[in-house]
Order: structure tokens, then sequence, then C-alpha cells
């Protein structure tokens, strides 16, 4: 409703006082305080998927999204490698015991929070063609009703189901990443700024990480499956602009935030207490990816089909493109040209059903108000 690029700017600097009052925390309730308010700007990534599928035409929309994405969880690796680092420097050069050191080190992130901000109101762009303020005075770009958003993308299935799916990728990318330090600390007696270093490295655990019991073994196990998480991770928000694209930013949202729903339910079945030793819970957790994930067979597109059907490719009405993103928009809207966006993503993304089909399919309807006006066609 307002743009990816005020949306973005706006939560990093909100959050960024939580960042900066981390060093005050006197107790566990104030830690956890910080921690909960810095958790907002996770919804960052949803703003950022949202401008990738935004600026980026359908052939390669999956790409940079999956990019935008990976740099992300990146971030989080390199978090773990980068901040003992500025510690040991603060403790070091300042001369700083490490009560202190840690508690300044936390103004660094701090600061880079706010200069990312600033950076994205200065150099950044909503769209192709400019700003949601700009478009929307001049009349380029209508509002659209929050409702009507809300109505087609809570009800349209895929977006559930990649919300699931994401919750037993990234989300357990994020459990992961809470515990197998510990894991590998207890596991096979490491110093913990080892086992730190190697969960760094790390990537993820499967179904079997928990049952191999030497220390070169889990750690190639662990970098595999690392490979195969973050895939997994851009692939589905390689799908997610392809749900709805009215209703883009929702489904964008009900996905990532299903990866931290995922990851509040995973370490509570399996890693809250001393019900389960770490191994345990790693295995039953891969347990639950499979199931968790098996409904990914569900997803069908009428026009392109899913991965036991296929589209009728035939570019009947009720199989094309434009019908099933133009199902978004009722006819009013359309003779509005509200739809206009959704057309041409319709257009651009008739390549997806891949060369052969691609060059033999054409839109059939005989409704005359998705015609494209003229910059459209050109």
């Amino acid at each position: 409703m307002v743009g990816p690029r005020l949306a973005s700017a706006s939560l990093v600097l909100i959050t960024a006082p939580a960042v900066f009052f981390t060093p005050l925390a006197t107790s566990s309730a104030s830690f956890l305080l910080v921690r909960f308010f810095t958790g907002f700007s996770l919804a960052t990534f949803v703003s950022t998927q949202y401008w990738m599928s935004s600026m980026f035409s359908s052939p390669v929309v999956g790409t940079a999204n999956g990019v935008a994405g990976g740099w992300g969880n990146l971030g989080g690796g390199a978090t773990q490698l980068i901040m003992p680092l500025v510690f040991a420097l603060i403790r070091d050069s300042m001369g700083s015991p490490k009560f202190t050191a840690w508690r300044i080190a936390f103004y660094v992130p701090g600061v880079f929070q706010m200069l990312t901000a600033f950076a994205v109101l200065i150099f950044g762009q909503d769209l192709p063609d400019g700003n949601f303020r700009r478009l929307q005075k001049t009349g380029d770009k209508s509002k659209d009703k929050i409702s009507d958003v809300l109505f087609h993308g809570v009800t349209n299935y895929r977006g559930w189901i990649l919300a699931l799916t994401y919750g037993y990728c990234f989300g357990v990318e994020l459990t992961v990443d809470n515990v197998i330090a510990e894991y590998f600390y207890d596991r096979f007696n490491l110093k913990l700024h080892t086992a730190g270093l190697i969960a760094a490295s790390f990537g993820l655990a499967n179904l079997i990480l928990g049952r191999v019991n030497s220390l070169g073994g889990s750690i190639v196990v662990m970098i595999l499956f690392s490979f195969f998480c973050q895939a997994a991770c851009g692939l589905t928000f390689g799908v997610v602009p392809f749900v709805s694209r009215r209703s883009l930013g929702l489904i964008s949202g009900m996905t990532g935030g299903g990866g931290n729903v995922g990851a509040v339910i995973t370490q509570l079945a399996f890693f809250k207490g001393s019900r389960y030793s770490k191994e345990t819970g790693i295995t039953y957790m891969g347990i639950m990816i499979i199931c968790c994930t098996l409904p990914l067979c569900l997803i069908n597109f009428p026009q392109w089909g899913g991965m036991f059907t296929s589209g009728r490719g035939d570019g009947s009405s009720s199989s094309s493109e434009e019908d099933y993103y133009m199902a978004e928009w009722n006819s009013e809207e359309k003779n509005r040209g509200l739809h206009q966006a959704s057309l041409k993503f319709a257009e651009n993304s008739r390549r997806e059903r891949g060369r052969r089909s691609a060059c033999n399919t054409a839109p059939a309807t005989n409704d005359t108000s998705l015609s494209p006006p003229a910059e459209f066609a050109a």
C-alpha cells in the first residue's frame, strides 16, 4: 500500500533503537525485550521480496528473489563470524573487559542499520517507472482496497502451502542457527569458539545429521544439507510472484511469516527443555521437514500445471495466464484499467510454460477489457 522503499526504510529505522538499547540490558527480561523489538526488522524480508517481484519481469524474478533472500541468509551466517571479531577488536584495542566490550560491539551493527535505511530512502525506487507516491499523484498507479488485497491473498490456497513449506526450510534454518553451535559443543567436546565457527559455515541439519557420530561426517552432512536448504528457500520465493499479482505483498508476508512460525514451533517441539537430546531433536525435525514439505505436491496452476499434473497449454480460456490473473479483478475494475499491471505480468509469464508451448500459445479471450493500451503493446 505504501511501497517497498518506504516500508523497508521505516522498519529498519524503527528497530534500530532496539539494537542500540541492547548494551543497556541488565536482566534476562530486558534482554528479551530488546530482542523482541529487534525481531520486527525481519519484516524487511517481506518488503524486499515484494520489491524484487515488482522490479523484475517473470523470466528472471525467481532468480532475483532467490539472490535477495540468499543475501539475507548469508548475513545471518556472516554475523556469527564478524561480531566475535568486532568484540575481540574492541577488547584488545581498547583494553575493555569482556563485560564492556560485548556491549560496545552492539553499536556497530546499529550504526550500519541506520546507514542502510538512509541508503534505501536516498537511492531506492519502488517501481521501474518511479515511486508509489508520485505515481499515485499522477494517476499512473491507483490505490487498491486493503479488503480486496486481503481477500484474494487468504483465499488462495497456494499461499498457505508456501507458508508451510517455507516454515520447514527457512524456519529450520533459524532453528538450527539457535542450536547448532551448542550441538557441536556438547556432542564433540569442542571449544565454544570452534563450535561457533563450524556453525557459521553451516547450512543446516537434516534427517541424518543427528545420527552421524564423527565430527568430520557431521560437518560434511551439514554443509550438503545447507546447499539444498538454501536452494529451497530461494525456490520457494521463486514461486511466490506467480501466486497472485493483486495480493503479491500479502502472499510474500504469509510465506515469510511462515518461516518464523515454523522456527518457533520446531524449537518448542524438539529443542525446549531436556525432553530430547539435540541429536534426537534434529532427527525428529528431519521427519517433520519431510511431512510438511509434501503438500507442495498439491500446488497446481491451471495454466502451467503442478508437480504431477500438466497445464492444458493450448491457450484456451480455461487455462490462459490472462484468465488466472484477471480473476482477481471485477468488470468495473477492469473498465477503470486497474488490472493492467496484472495483464502485463500475465503476458510476460507466458514464457514460463516452456519454449515449445510458449511459441504456440496466445491469449484467448473475448473480454475486450483485457486489451492492453498502446504503451503495453509497445
